[in-house]
């Protein structure tokens, strides 16, 4: 009885996941309802190629597949560069606010915007020491980074207080935060990281939220 029950968990073991197969020999041998009730839990249906049949994978296989390729391409890489600088440039326009805006809401929303993007700097400078990657590239086009304030923009940001500063900062800011959103777009078309991804995803939900508040301050 015992190795009847041992074949059949040997047979089942060519179509369901390995969790299974281990409940199944850790309780020396189920009926078929059990088998069929654990084939039924989380999984993931991955297409097979074409003239092929669909695969049913196990969590553990899923997240092997998807992470088998997650080696980052230059997307990727130049995405975060970019971004790292982009957000420094953000939190030079924040460090004017508190001696010159005239709102507490323009001070509230930019305390906001510092404390989000000064821990994802870090976690960008991270990313790319984990690959072995500068944080410079050897050649850098400022121009090809969207939403970037220009220095005559910067100067004149400097040069502003009260009502005037509030005004202008909401709209450069404004301005910057879509430019980050459009980055990060391209990249999740663009890139191969998951992590990288992940990131960009951070970066337009909190921008996208940012961004209907400053309009909101206009």
């Amino acid at each position: 009885m015992l190795f009847r029950r041992a074949s059949r968990a040997s047979r089942a073991s060519v179509v369901v996941t390995g969790l299974v197969v281990l409940a199944v020999l850790g309780s020396g041998g189920c009926d078929s309802g059990s088998d069929e009730k654990a084939a039924d839990g989380p999984a993931v249906i991955a297409p097979g190629e074409p003239g092929e049949a669909n695969r049913t994978l196990s969590p553990e296989e899923a997240a092997d597949r998807r992470t088998e390729n997650d080696s980052p391409n230059s997307a990727d890489v130049s995405y975060v560069r970019m971004m790292i600088e982009h957000h420094a440039q953000a939190l030079e326009m924040t460090g004017l606010v508190r001696e010159r805006a005239e709102s507490k809401g323009v001070e509230r929303i930019a305390e906001r915007i510092a404390a989000g993007q000064k821990p994802e700097i870090e976690a960008m400078k991270g990313w790319l020491k984990s690959y072995g990657k500068p944080l410079k590239a050897e050649r850098h086009d400022h121009a090809a980074m969207p939403g970037m304030a220009t220095e005559a923009q910067l100067k004149k940001l400097r040069a502003a207080e009260g009502s005037a500063f509030d005004h202008l900062f909401l709209t450069l800011m404004t301005t910057h935060h879509q430019g980050a959103i459009t980055m990060a777009t391209e990249v999740k078309g663009q890139g191969n990281n998951i992590r990288v991804e992940e990131m960009a995803d951070e970066v337009i939900a909190q921008q996208t939220s940012e961004i209907t508040r400053m309009r909101n301050m206009l």
